[in-house]
């Protein structure tokens, strides 16, 4: 199972700007820092979110095909983490909304490092 899922930045101060105030409208904040490179966050019940900096000290690249899903409870709460995002400086990758029939409600974005997210629920 997963425990936690990184993705690389090249500003921490920006990507924890950015995470910290979106990941909190999940329930979850920062559970550890380590020297500002690498910070955990998480609500203390399940799997983890990261941001680092790469230790190979090379710049952070976006992994082509690569995206993290965030589970949310319902399509206003897609709604809301997608409208969250984009008003933090992230990118439209598919504005939040049903999908398959209404089966998949779901809103993709791009954090300000360039990785895509996906926040989502199943039903409408």
């Amino acid at each position: 199972m997963i425990s936690y899922t990184t993705v690389g930045t090249n500003n921490m101060d920006a990507a924890k700007k950015f995470y910290s105030a979106l990941l909190s409208e999940l329930g979850a904040q920062e559970m550890m820092n380590m020297d500002n490179r690498f910070v955990m966050y998480g609500d203390g019940k399940g799997p983890m979110f990261a941001i680092a900096q790469p230790y190979d000290g090379k710049p952070a690249t976006v992994g082509n095909g690569v995206m993290i899903a965030l589970a949310a409870k319902d399509p206003a709460q897609v709604k809301s983490l997608y409208d969250k995002a984009i008003s933090l400086g992230a990118k439209c990758e598919g504005p939040a909304g049903p999908r398959m029939d209404g089966r998949f409600s779901c809103g993709y974005v791009r954090d300000p490092d360039g990785n895509k997210l996906n926040f989502f629920c199943m039903g409408s």
